[in-house]
C-alpha cells in the first residue's frame, strides 16, 4: 500500500467532501493489524471461509 503523507494537504484534496467510506478507508488502511491480514489474505489461496472472516473482522463488503 501506497503511504501518502498524511499531514500534506495536498495529499487529501477532497477532505472537506470525503464521505464517510472514504474517510474509514484512510484509517483501516494505516492499521497495521490490518495490513497484516491482508497481507495474509493475498498469500492465500482466498477460500470463502478467509474471505468471509476477513470481513467480518474488518466490517468490509466487497462488489462481485
Amino acid at each position: 500500500m501506497a503511504a501518502a503523507d498524511w499531514t500534506s494537504k495536498q495529499a487529501y484534496p477532497d477532505a472537506k467532501t470525503a464521505e464517510t467510506e472514504d474517510i474509514a478507508w484512510e484509517c483501516l488502511r494505516r492499521d497495521v493489524e490490518y495490513e497484516r491480514d491482508y497481507d495474509v489474505l493475498g498469500r492465500s489461496e482466498r477460500s470463502d471461509a478467509m474471505s468471509d472472516d476477513f470481513r467480518r473482522k474488518w466490517g468490509l463488503s466487497f462488489r462481485r
